[in-house]
């Protein structure tokens, strides 16, 4: 099923004491995605399990999902643009990004579409074009290493070609976050994202109907 929802608008010591220096407390990244212990309170989000989006005015958030309510794609849509987010699992002691988008650049390449890398706002990312159903479609490759997980991000559109134009977009991925969880997976396997509870009563519903089921309420 695809569910879908549009987002609504120092000070120094006098003698030679000894002093203790203070606890280093690492301060929160100034933008996302973040991990959800350093996520900003008070924000508007989209709550899929592993990830949460912020509501970002006209962003329209698509999910496909199987009957189950395990989501298999996300979709971000803002005008000509799209965003598709994915989350993995990752080692504590290391990033995985380096290693993915060099994989990613071969599978391109076998392909036939070669791809280029450039320095955007997160480090490395990767552009290319590549030829779809609905033509040539260019896409840019983006991937963001938190604390044992990676967001892998892939614009398309006006976005993909021009960073400035990723706009709301942009915004939904800096507002990003993350919920790992505590479990031990697979390095690189997929967190689970889930349906929201509205949208999966929804689809129960829709499911029941389907099946012949009495509706609630019926004699």
């Amino acid at each position: 099923m695809i569910f879908s929802r549009k987002r609504a608008t120092g000070r120094h010591a006098s003698d030679e004491r000894t002093v203790e220096a203070p606890e280093t407390v690492e301060a929160a990244p100034a933008r996302g995605p973040y991990d959800v212990t350093e996520a900003p309170a008070g924000v508007q989000r989209l709550d899929l399990g592993s990830l949460q989006i912020p509501a970002v005015p006209d962003v329209e958030v698509r999910v496909q999902a199987d009957p189950q309510g395990v989501i298999q794609q996300v979709v971000l849509v803002h005008g000509q643009s799209a965003l598709q987010l994915g989350v993995f699992a990752a080692p504590r002691s290391e990033g995985i990004w380096d290693e993915v988008r060099e994989e990613i650049r071969q599978s391109l390449f076998n392909d036939g579409a070669a791809a280029q890398e450039v320095t955007g706002e997160y480090g490395t990312e990767l552009r290319a074009r590549v030829r779809t159903e609905e033509g040539l479609t260019d896409l840019r490759f983006v991937g963001v290493d938190g604390p044992r997980w990676m967001v892998r991000a892939v614009y398309q559109g006006e976005a993909a070609t021009n960073p400035d134009a990723a706009g709301a977009l942009a915004r939904c991925m800096e507002g990003l976050v993350v919920d790992r969880g505590i479990e031990a997976k697979p390095v690189r396997e997929p967190l689970p994202l889930r349906l929201p509870r509205e949208a999966g009563e929804a689809a129960e519903q829709a499911a029941a109907a389907s099946e012949g089921a009495p509706a609630p309420g019926a004699n």
